[in-house]
């Protein structure tokens, strides 16, 4: 039954998948290739194998990218892995970039 006067509205829905975004691990001088692999196994979930690889990468390229996330969670592993970095006294660097 419709009431006179009423319209009725098209709803569309755009659902868009989130921005990713790339996490970069730079290299330095002074945090050991042990720490590098322990973040990569402990915050970033890599088996010893990828981790291996990707510390190697960093270590010979300078810089590598070690995995896309929504901007959320790219950042909170980030700076989960900057807080052990500290703790451990390694000036280990990360940052984030748009995909």
């Amino acid at each position: 039954m419709s009431v006179q006067g009423e319209t009725k509205e098209k709803v569309r829905l755009h659902i868009r998948q989130p921005k990713h975004y790339r996490v970069i691990m730079h290299n330095d001088d002074f945090t050991s290739m042990e720490f590098v692999v322990g973040i990569l196994i402990d915050i970033f979930h890599k088996d010893g194998a990828e981790a291996e690889r990707l510390m190697l990468l960093v270590h010979h390229s300078g810089k590598a990218a070690v995995g896309e996330y929504p901007y959320d969670l790219a950042a909170t592993k980030v700076q989960a892995a900057s807080a052990r970095a500290q703790e451990e006294g390694f000036p280990f660097r990360m940052t984030i970039e748009e995909v």
